[in-house]
């Protein structure tokens, strides 16, 4: 591969990272809009009880608000930023690991396999499409 190919794969593979990083911003983004302002919807949608106190919602919006936000200002130059992308890897496989062990023997929390997975689905896509700057 030519160095003028490697550069252009890449900025493509760059490219790839940063829409993954978008996108997992806006789904942060809808949950975090959902737990606010239509939480009996996600509890209905998901099967999942809510907690009995609402600022435990507000508050796990607020930081997937922050997440978010933080994977935008990623995807804005992911090259200049390789330990937000390494942070948006491992935040995500955290997550689904947590949701996972949160499900695991809990009938009643199985909505959260569902999570579990779209967080580690994004946590592979970032690393996937990362994979040139995360070594």
């Amino acid at each position: 591969m030519t160095p003028l190919e490697a550069s252009a794969a890449g900025g493509r593979s760059l490219r790839a990272l940063a829409a993954t990083l978008v996108t997992g911003a806006l789904y942060d983004f809808a949950f975090a809009a959902l737990m606010l302002f239509a939480p009996q919807f996600l509890g209905d949608a998901f099967g999942l009880p809510l907690p009995g106190e609402p600022f435990y919602l507000r508050l796990i919006a607020v930081l997937l608000a922050i997440a978010g936000a933080t994977y935008l200002v990623a995807a804005r130059d992911p090259a200049a930023t390789p330990a937000l992308v390494r942070l948006a890897v491992a935040g995500r496989l955290a997550g689904s690991v947590a949701l996972a062990s949160s499900a695991a023997g809990r009938p009643e929390l199985a909505g959260l396999w569902g999570a579990a997975a779209g967080d580690f689905a994004f946590g592979v896509a970032h690393a996937v499409t990362g994979r040139r700057l995360l070594r």
